[in-house]
């Protein structure tokens, strides 16, 4: 009896790839993707490396599929609009042996900047897209997914979202695949995208979707569940559990294959049904689609574009019950924080004391916009912090942007802001650039980067060295500070704001809950010589609480003893213990 386990999504889909005979994984960490490299890296039949960014991850696995090896990419939706270079011309040029992305969708925005839909992007790419619905189709899918790549000579997306990758599910584990290399074979026409040769793959574009299409209700992904035939619900992925949960007895289209869709399947189905409802998170791309066609389907009336959709969704709007939803609200809220010993914590104290506006980039330490902290005044995407900074001196002048300056973690840095810094020199800009270089990818859970020294798979590898690397780019000012180093930190950042160059600081202290961190002390509040000032409190930490009689409190089971209070207080107050 074949072995069964209990998996999260994520887990599934890299169990999946393994199954079916991936040799090459490339991707960029994020969440809600994440677990997916972190258990395929376990494998060792399967190389798997963390790429700088995504746009270079979908280029190692195009490589490799052109080489004639199964190839995978991993991100999430965010990561696709960096890696929508190479995935659209991929899309002309098909593959060698198959290759999926699996693309990590997050309605709800629970660790995300924006909320967005990519199937809409594999329309617009002309990619097929397939969706699971729970961990043991994420597996059978993934396998699926590279049967596909290779029958129709194309890069297949696999779409996830955040409920299903970090839902658990038992799934049946089967042997390793092992494909024979499929042989390469030289073909400009095929591989060189040219416009000359890029019009005529672009005709084998829009036939193999053509075939798709036709093929589709013959895809084992794709099944219709005939019961009451009063109600219908075109549905896919995590939705489809919720229409069964509140409609086991309905009629279902469940759509493995969300791009292109099977329109003789669908129509058939339509035919069938008195009322047809299309269930499907974020945008309507399933619901205009049908609509088109002179389909009578409802959707988006009833149900919203936005955020994560839920079974008391269908009983409130279609079953009109009243569901229970006050009881979250009675729960205090938890508004995410930076961790007790954090070192952007210090950092962060540093500008707000100096009044300093900074434009912010994705990490951890986005977190530095709310108060008290209140310093962050921009985020936008991965790499804009420092691109933004330029923006800003270009259109206000010099003295405009010395009270500004960029901040950007480490990992992001070499994500996208190499480039970013590189058009600063280039462009003969002014301005600081603050690297907070914490010796990790801290928002998505720890994960190593270019400039750690370690790869995915733990081994020791060449560390690229941040101040080499900015000085190569061009910046002759490079200063490097201890992120609790607040008083020289202050005097740098000051020298720093008046010279009329790009300047970079790189703030270096490990995040505090990396592994091999030990803090040996603990900051114990001294009451009695307290002042009431509240200069420790200013920097938010959670391990620090003010008392009725307006003293402070230091939980010892939360500090971290990274001395930032410490420093911050006038009066020693605070003093430092071994633990």
């Amino acid at each position: 009896m074949a072995e069964k386990k209990i998996m999260l999504g994520n887990e599934a889909i890299a169990r999946g790839a393994f199954e079916a005979g991936v040799k090459v994984s490339a991707a960029y960490p994020g969440t809600p993707s994440t677990e997916i490299s972190e258990n395929l890296a376990k494998y060792e039949e399967v190389y798997a490396e963390w790429a700088p960014n995504e746009k270079v991850a979908v280029e190692v696995a195009a490589g490799a599929a052109i080489s004639g090896v199964r190839s995978m990419a991993c991100m999430k939706h965010v990561g696709l609009n960096v890696a929508s270079d190479p995935l659209y011309t991929m899309a002309y040029i098909g593959v060698n042996a198959g290759m999926v992305l699996v693309v990590a969708d997050d309605p709800g925005m629970y660790s995300s900047q924006n909320e967005q839909d990519t199937r809409m992007i594999g329309r617009a790419s002309m990619v097929p897209v397939i969706e699971p619905s729970d961990s043991a189709e994420a597996k059978e899918y993934m396998k699926y997914a590279f049967d596909l790549s290779e029958k129709y000579d194309t890069p297949i997306i696999l779409r996830t979202t955040t409920r299903l990758s970090h839902s658990q599910g038992v799934v049946e584990l089967e042997e390793r695949f092992e494909p024979v290399d499929a042989e390469y074979t030289k073909d400009i026409r095929k591989h060189v995208m040219m416009p000359a040769m890029a019009i005529g793959r672009h005709v084998h574009v829009e036939e193999r979707l053509k075939a798709m299409a036709e093929d589709a209700p013959d895809f084992m992904i794709n099944r219709m569940e005939m019961g009451d035939t009063k109600i219908g619900f075109i549905t896919a992925g995590i939705a489809y559990q919720y229409v069964r949960e509140v409609f086991p007895d309905a009629s279902v289209l469940k759509l493995g294959l969300v791009n292109p869709l099977p329109r003789k399947m669908i129509e058939e189905f339509a035919s069938k049904v008195d009322r047809l409802i299309i269930f499907e998170e974020l945008e309507p791309v399933i619901e205009e689609q049908v609509k088109s066609w002179g389909i009578r389907a409802e959707g988006k009336e009833l149900f919203t574009v936005q955020g994560e959709y839920s079974a008391n969704m269908l009983r409130k709007v279609l079953l009109k019950q009243e569901v229970a939803t006050e009881s979250a609200k009675e729960v205090p809220a938890r508004p995410p924080i930076l961790c007790p010993g954090c070192p952007h914590r210090s950092v962060f104290s540093v500008l707000s004391k100096m009044k300093i506006h900074a434009a912010g980039d994705i990490g951890c330490y986005t977190l530095g916009a709310l108060a008290p902290l209140s310093v962050i005044d921009t985020t936008i995407c991965m790499g804009s912090s420092i691109s933004s900074l330029h923006g800003m001196e270009k259109a206000k002048g010099r003295e405009y942007i010395k009270k500004w300056v960029a901040v950007i973690g480490d990992s992001t840095f070499l994500h996208t802001g190499v480039n970013s810094l590189m058009n600063m020199v280039y462009n003969k800009a002014t301005g600081t650039v603050i690297i907070l270089d914490n010796s990790t990818t801290g928002m998505t859970g720890h994960q190593d980067h270019a400039a750690t020294g370690k790869t995915l798979k733990g081994e020791p590898t060449n560390a690229v060295d941040l101040v080499e690397l900015c000085h190569a780019l061009g910046v002759k000012r490079v200063k490097v500070v201890n992120s609790f180093e607040i008083d020289e930190l202050e005097k740098t950042i000051r020298e720093e704001a008046e010279v009329e160059e790009v300047s970079v600081i790189i703030t270096q202290s490990p995040c505090a809950l990396l592994k091999g961190v030990s803090f040996p002390n603990v900051c114990i509040a001294e009451p009695d010589k307290c002042k009431k000032c509240g200069a420790c409190l200013k920097p938010g930490c959670p391990a620090i609480t003010k008392q009725e009689d307006g003293t402070i409190r230091i939980d010892e089971t939360m500090c971290n003893g990274c001395g930032l209070c410490k420093r911050l207080c006038k009066f020693d107050a605070i003093k430092k213990e071994a633990r």
